[in-house]
C-alpha cells in the first residue's frame, strides 16, 4: 500500500497580500473551488493509498485539521515544532509510518497545482517499481519553456521507465535555461518523491547522520494531542537546516529521475496565478466581482468589492479586505520588498488577515477605533470557544442568527435571534453554539486594550491554555 506524506508547512510569502504567514497560499483556493491541500488530497483518489500524513506546523494546524476533515481524509497530523527544512520533515514522517511492511511513500507538496489528474495517476504507478525496487525516485517535470526560477534535473541513463540523475543543477539565467530546453535533457526539479520508507531513511544515515540521528530522537517519545502527532521538540530544533535534495539526492547512487507531464505549477507567483488561470479573449484572467474596459493580460484578484480596470495591460491587480497589491506583471518577484517592508515595520498585514480563523469558526474584524473594536464572529455547530477573561476588555456580543449558549460569570443561558448580553470587564465567560447551523454574532469591544494576547483560558476543548 501507497502511503501519502504531504508538506503543508511555509509561508507563502510571494502571494501577498492574500497568502499571509498565518494562512499561507496551500490553504487557499487559488485554482479552483477547493483550497490547494484539499486539492492535493483529492489528487489520490484513483491511487490506491491510505490516509495522507501531513507535516505542518504548530501555527497552521487547526486549519489543516478542518480542511483535511472536510475532504474526509484527516489521516496523521505531525506537527513540527519549528521549520527544518524537508529532510527532516519527510525523514520524521517516514518513521511514523514505518513498519515490519516497509511502506513505499509518496512526497508531495500541498502547494501545486496538477491540471492532468489521471496523467499524475498514471506516472506515479509506473515509477512504483522503481520505488519497490530501492530506488529513490523524484519526479521531473518536462518544461514547456526556459523558466528561470525552478532548479533543473539532468537525466542519465535509461532506467525503466526513468532515467538515472546525472545532476540537480540551480536555478540558471536566461542563456542556461534556453540550453536546457533545447537539449531536451532537463527537467523541472518538482520537489516530488517515490521510495520505500528503509531506501530514504538508510541514504539519509549514509550521507546527513546527523539528521538522521536528531529524526530519530525527535520520533522517539512522540505523544498524541487531539489529531495531532507532536515530536520532541528539543530534539527535533537541533536538527540541521537541510533539503531533501542537499542532503540525499544530489549524493545518493540511487536517484532516479520519472518524467512527468501533467499541466504542473508550483504557484510561486502572481504572473504564475496568470497562467494557470482561464482567460478572456484579451487574455484577462479574473476572480471576484471585475470589469475590465480595454485591459488586455491582467490578472485581477477582487475579494469583496468590484475591481474595474481601464486600460492597463500586464497589470497584477490583487484587492483584499485590508491591503491593495498592484504590480506590473513582469515584476511581481518584487513583492518580497513589500514583505520585508511589513516584517521591519512589525506589520500585522504580514500575518493575518481581517478575517482570522479559529478551530471553532472564524471572526472578521470589522472595524477598530482607540478605544473599541467590532468583530463579526462565526462558531461552527457544536462548537465552542475557550472558557475566559480579560483584564482590560468588556464585551457585548448581539446574535444575528443562530442560537447561542453562553455562560457570563455565574450564569449559563441561550441567547437568541436579536438578543444580546454584555460581558463586563474581568468575568469569566464562554460562548457555545449548541445548534446545527452556524452561529452568527456580532461582538462591540471597548477598553483600553484590544489585542489578542489579553485572553486568560481556563478551559479550552482545543488544547491552548
Amino acid at each position: 500500500m501507497l502511503i501519502p506524506i504531504i508538506m503543508a508547512g511555509g509561508s507563502g510569502t510571494r502571494l501577498w497580500p492574500l497568502s499571509r504567514s498565518l494562512y499561507p497560499k496551500q490553504f487557499l483556493p487559488l485554482a479552483g473551488d477547493n483550497s490547494m491541500l484539499q486539492e492535493t488530497v483529492q489528487r489520490l483518489e484513483k491511487l490506491e493509498t491510505t490516509q495522507p500524513v501531513t507535516i505542518c506546523n504548530e501555527d497552521h494546524r487547526f486549519i489543516v485539521a478542518e480542511q483535511l476533515r472536510t475532504g474526509g481524509m484527516l489521516g496523521k497530523i505531525v506537527l513540527e515544532p519549528e521549520g527544518r527544512n524537508t529532510a527532516p520533515a519527510i525523514a520524521v514522517a517516514v518513521h511514523i509510518v514505518a513498519g515490519e511492511d516497509d511502506p513505499v511513500v509518496l512526497v508531495l507538496a500541498a502547494d501545486h497545482v496538477i491540471a492532468d489528474t489521471e496523467e499524475f495517476t498514471a506516472v506515479v504507478n509506473k515509477a512504483m517499481p522503481l520505488a519497490e525496487a530501492g530506488k529513490l525516485v523524484t519526479f521531473g517535470i518536462v518544461p514547456t519553456s526556459a523558466h528561470t526560477g525552478y532548479g533543473y534535473i539532468k537525466r542519465g541513463t535509461s532506467v525503466g521507465d526513468g532515467f538515472s540523475v546525472d545532476c540537480f543543477v540551480e536555478k540558471p539565467d536566461a542563456a542556461t535555461a534556453e540550453e536546457y530546453l533545447a537539449s531536451n535533457e532537463y527537467y523541472w526539479n518538482s520537489g516530488m518523491f517515490l521510495f520505500k520508507a528503509s531506501a530514504y531513511l538508510q541514504e539519509l544515515e549514509q550521507y546527513r547522520p546527523d539528521i538522521a540521528d536528531a529524526c530519530k530522537a525527535a520520533v522517539a517519545d512522540v505523544h498524541n494531542d487531539l489529531d495531532f502527532v507532536r515530536l520532541d521538540e528539543k530534539a527535533f530544533c537541533a536538527c540541521p537546516d537541510e533539503s531533501i535534495d542537499y542532503a540525499v539526492m544530489e549524493k545518493t547512487e540511487h536517484a532516479v529521475v520519472v518524467p512527468l507531464d501533467a499541466g504542473w505549477n508550483d504557484i510561486g507567483s502572481w504572473s504564475a496565478m496568470w497562467d494557470v488561470a482561464e482567460k478572456n479573449t484579451d487574455g484577462n484572467a479574473s476572480k471576484g466581482d471585475v470589469i475590465h474596459c480595454n485591459s488586455k493580460d491582467c490578472y485581477v484578484y477582487g475579494e469583496e468589492r468590484l475591481v474595474a480596470t481601464i486600460g492597463l495591460q500586464d497589470t497584477v491587480i490583487v484587492d483584499t479586505k485590508d491591503a491593495l497589491l498592484v504590480a506590473a506583471r513582469d515584476s511581481v518577484q518584487d513583492v518580497k520588498s513589500v514583505v520585508a517592508e511589513l516584517k521591519k515595520a512589525n506589520r500585522e498585514e504580514l500575518t493575518t488577515h481581517r478575517e482570522v480563523f479559529r478551530p471553532w469558526g472564524k471572526y472578521d474584524s470589522v472595524d477598530l477605533g482607540e478605544r473599541y473594536q467590532v468583530k463579526r464572529i462565526t462558531v461552527n455547530p457544536g462548537a465552542k470557544l475557550s472558557v475566559q477573561m480579560h483584564h482590560h476588555r468588556a464585551e457585548h456580543w448581539i446574535v444575528v442568527s443562530g442560537t447561542a449558549q453562553v455562560t457570563n460569570g455565574d450564569k449559563t443561558f441561550l441567547v437568541s435571534e436579536n438578543q444580546s448580553t454584555y460581558i463586563p470587564v474581568g468575568v469569566v465567560h464562554s460562548l457555545e453554539n449548541p445548534g446545527k447551523l452556524p452561529l452568527e454574532l456580532i461582538e462591540v469591544q471597548s477598553g483600553s486594550y484590544l489585542g489578542e494576547d489579553d485572553i486568560i483560558r481556563f478551559e479550552d476543548n482545543y488544547g491552548r491554555l
